[in-house]
């Protein structure tokens, strides 16, 4: 509080120089330009002087009028109506009884205002004294024995409000009264000089100094928040949007990979982790933030929060909506926002706010807190915070793609500098606009400002200043021209692991095709894997992010059969086709001179019925599988092994032949290694598939002959079979089956070639045959050993060969 002392009524008799007097009556301007005065902070060149109803007003900022704010000094003035001004110069050094009366006075004086009081007989009345100290000033007051009041009230006031006021008895002033009128401003309140105020609603100090300069002392730390009764609390946040992590001191991290990194370790809350996945988009080079896990040790169980509002316990989808669930300590919500996670244990908890591409962790604690992880404040290199578990081999290869060319970076900084500017500076004091402005700039100068990405780092910051300090940006939505209501982007929609949420066409959010994925099928013009075929079916499946990037929907594909649609696999969003020997789809087979092709159309069904227009691409997209005659193989064995075995491969189907030798007719004894086989012993030999789709391809034994090489094209050479029949020189051969099926069986007397004891080779020359009415099978009556006429139009330019060989 301040206090009048006592008049320094030794100021008028010191040393020094007056100025010439100004003189006014009522009231007037005075110019106090060689004695400047610095009332409460400010300072003045110029002071209004005034009487009314016995009241003298002394004011800074022009001539007092009710109702307007301004820098006043009230005081009874009696009956003095009239007055004057001239200025004292003497400097009054620093320690004189001055600053002994006024202990906060510590500049020295340097010349004084003098305002002798009058009335109309030009008697003295009081007068008042305005002293220049520099960054300081006082005022003091005596009056005269022509003063006739028996009090004196006093009014010191800044900007219309009191700061000190009080009543003095005319004995008082008599002798005189001195004060400071030196101090500080700020946001409107007055401080004395060299005095430190406190507000434990809000933790801070404000100190001001003999400069008159207030400084204002944050008692808590950088990363602590006021608890509102003068205690601090660790309160810090912690954003993560696109492949930027803006960690709690304000420093940014960018990931520039595909992996999955610890944001927040084990420290603040112990047992329990915040990890985040990255994955590319539109580009290969830039990633971003795909999910967010909070991983705990007890008991040991993730939650996932991802795009779409999904949230998974472990491999468990969760039903979450508005109203707050617990699971495992971990309450969790959903609404337009996004989805809220919150574990919170004694004193310590970890808000996060994940929406799709932004995730906002919000941290408390009863005091600061150490923090691990990509949101800490360490410089930990990246790669310390890889979390292996959740980072796919190959995660961390880097990409470099060309400039987009589309992209102006000057104009990107200009749009990313907004946050500099009002309404987002009402942030400033709480949330550092600085790394969210680098953020931006770094990604929106590579990657295109789709996918509502331009708004995304303003909502960022927007957010971030609410969660973290509860202040709303007003109006920022209209400056920039982003959504007024920003909501969560692709609400439930769900992609799989190969797409990402984005939009097509602005508005319209749809699962596209991540550009590493992408860009293997892109450069073949495919829209998926090849064809598979197994043994008897065959199948496609393409990837619907990338029918749909050529505008089409695969609900309206089918088959050559309109009734054979295809199937869309809720995880992976493959759309496959498939046709197999039970249900055929349509599907035409054919045969050339080295295949047997079972091929389907995938084709857009009729949309003449729609309406007037359609925007659906026309499609055309055949797909076949095929059965090729083997290579030719000559696999040479004597009679010691059991059995030739070859693997046919065929395209995508696969087959096997096999060649066995038995000694019975019923084909039970297989010919073993150690086998006696006498000469015109009897011997049974069958050629077996597996794996050939016998409803529609039978194998057809060409011919069969011996050679005493191993070349199927020796000079000695003897005819078993020929075109398809017995030979019907040789009376021992018989042939079964040929034609009729995927397997068949001949027999006849072995032999040896006269005069030669080297071994004997039998060559087997095997065809597939499209069957159509038991067409493939020879005729083989007598006179009439041919092929039907079908089977003849289908001639193997490629033959089959096995080969098997005996010895003596």
């Amino acid at each position: 509080m301040i206090c009048f002392l006592l008049y320094l009524a030794a100021l008028g008799l010191l040393g020094g120089t007056a100025a010439t007097n100004q003189i006014f009556t009522s009231s007037g301007e005075m110019d106090i330009t060689s004695c400047p005065i610095t009332y409460y902070g400010q300072k003045y060149d110029k002071v209004y002087v005034a009487f009314e109803s016995n009241t003298f007003s002394l004011c800074f900022n022009g001539s007092y009028q009710t109702g307007i704010k301004n820098d006043c000094i009230f005081m009874s003035g009696g009956t003095a109506d009239r007055g004057g001004l001239s200025v004292f110069t003497k400097e009054i050094p620093e320690g004189s009884g001055v600053h002994r009366l006024l202990p906060n006075l510590s500049n020295a004086g340097k010349c004084i205002n003098i305002i002798p009081l009058k009335d109309s007989q030009q008697s003295e009345i009081q007068q008042v004294e305005l002293g220049n100290f520099g960054s300081q000033a006082i005022l003091a007051i005596r009056t005269h024995s022509g003063y006739t009041n028996r009090d004196v009230e006093a009014d010191a006031q800044v900007d219309g409000v009191s700061v000190f006021k009080q009543t003095y008895q005319a004995a008082e002033t008599n002798v005189g009264v001195i004060t400071d009128v030196s101090g500080c401003r700020l946001a409107g309140v007055v401080y004395k000089t060299n005095t430190t105020v406190s507000d434990p609603t809000t933790c801070t100090s404000v100190m001001c100094d003999f400069s008159g300069v207030a400084t204002v002392i944050n008692d808590c730390g950088p990363m602590e928040q006021c608890q509102g009764d003068g205690s601090c609390g660790f309160k810090t946040m912690c954003t993560v949007t696109g492949s930027a992590v803006i960690n709690i001191v304000g420093r940014v991290e960018s990931v520039p990979d595909r992996c999955g990194y610890t944001l927040v370790g084990p420290s603040v809350i112990p047992g329990f982790k915040v990890l985040g996945v990255f994955q590319e988009r539109r580009r290969k080079d830039v990633s971003f933030l795909e999910r967010v896990i909070l991983q705990l040790d007890s008991p040991n169980v993730q939650i996932s929060l991802e795009q779409g509002g999904r949230v998974q316990l472990d491999e468990k989808v969760l039903k979450v909506n508005g109203s707050a669930q617990v699971v495992h300590g971990v309450e969790l919500s959903r609404d337009h926002r996004g989805v809220t996670a919150q574990l919170s244990k004694s004193q310590y908890t970890v808000h996060v706010l994940f929406d799709g591409n932004t995730a906002l962790i919000h941290m408390t604690a009863p005091s600061e807190t150490a923090v691990q992880g990509l949101c800490g404040n360490s410089n930990t290199p990246l790669i310390q915070q890889k979390a292996a578990e959740h980072s796919a081999p190959g995660c961390g290869m880097e990409y470099a793609e060309a400039a987009d060319s589309n992209i102006n970076c000057n104009l990107t900084t200009d749009w990313c500098n907004l946050l500099k500017e009002a309404p987002f500076s009402a942030c400033h004091e709480h949330i550092d606009p600085e790394p969210y402005m680098a953020a931006c700039t770094h990604t929106l100068c590579k990657y295109p400002a789709v996918d509502g990405l331009k708004c995304q780092f303003l909502e960022a910051y927007v957010k971030a200043c609410h969660l973290h300090s509860n202040v709303t940006v007003d109006r920022w939505t209209t400056k920039t021209s982003c959504p007024a209501v920003p909501r969560a982007s692709c609400q439930d929609r769900f992609c799989s692991d190969n797409e990402f949420c984005g939009e097509r066409h602005v508005g319209y959010p749809r699962c596209l095709c991540r550009a590493i994925f992408a860009s293997k099928y892109k450069s073949a013009n495919a829209y998926g894997e090849p064809t598979e075929c197994t043994k008897k079916s065959a199948s496609v499946a393409m990837a619907n992010c990338l029918l749909e990037d050529k505008s089409i929907d695969y609900s309206f594909l089918h088959l050559n059969d309109e009734a054979c649609k295809a199937e869309m696999d809720e995880l992976t969003h493959m759309v496959t086709f498939k046709f197999n020997s039970s249900n055929t789809c349509g599907t035409v087979v054919m045969a050339n001179n080295s295949q047997i092709i079972y091929k389907n159309t995938i084709l857009r069904r009729n949309l003449s019925d729609s309406g007037m227009i359609n925007r659906q691409s026309p499609v055309l997209i055949d797909f076949s599988c095929y059965y090729a005659q083997p290579e030719i193989k000559s696999l040479v064995i004597r009679l010691k092994h059991r059995a030739v075995m070859q693997e046919m491969t065929s395209g995508e189907w696969k087959y096997n032949l096999t060649m066995k030798a038995y000694s019975d007719a019923e084909r039970n004894n297989v010919i073993q290694p150690d086998t006696d086989i006498q000469l015109d012993q009897h011997i049974w030999v069958e050629i077996e598939t597996e794996g050939l789709d016998e409803k529609v391809v039978v194998m057809v034994m060409d011919s069969c002959w011996a050679t005493d090489q191993p070349s199927p094209s020796g000079a000695l050479r003897y005819d078993l079979i020929a075109n398809g029949c017995a030979n019907p020189a040789d009376q021992t051969v018989k042939v079964e089956g040929n034609g009729l099926g995927t397997s068949n069986f001949f027999s006849f007397n072995s032999f040896q070639f006269t005069g030669s004891s080297a071994n004997v080779y039998l060559h087997c020359k095997l065809e597939l045959c499209v069957n159509q009415s038991n067409a493939c099978a020879p005729i083989c009556s007598e006179g009439a050993r041919r092929r039907r006429s079908a089977f003849a139009e289908y001639e193997d330019k490629n033959p089959a060969l096995i080969t098997m060989a005996w010895s003596n």
